[in-house]
């Protein structure tokens, strides 16, 4: 059996890492939510809407967070 190449074994060990990071971002935005700090939703979209009670307002994408006002 081959073994896989040195770019195959770091776009595997990039995908993990980009999960786990985007796990940990999910995480802390849950304590957030649960915290009373911000609130959640999903728009008529279906996108995913994060109000924080500072005012800020993002949309949290499949790779990106971009923010609204």
């Amino acid at each position: 059996m081959a073994r896989p190449s040195a770019a195959r074994a770091q776009s595997q060990n990039a995908n993990g890492a980009a999960i786990d990071a985007k796990s940990r971002v999910l995480a802390a935005i849950g304590e957030l939510v649960d915290s009373g700090k911000a609130e959640w939703s999903r728009t008529a979209t279906g996108e995913v809407e994060l109000r924080l009670l500072s005012g800020e307002v993002f949309l949290l994408g499949e790779v990106a967070v971009t923010r609204v006002a």
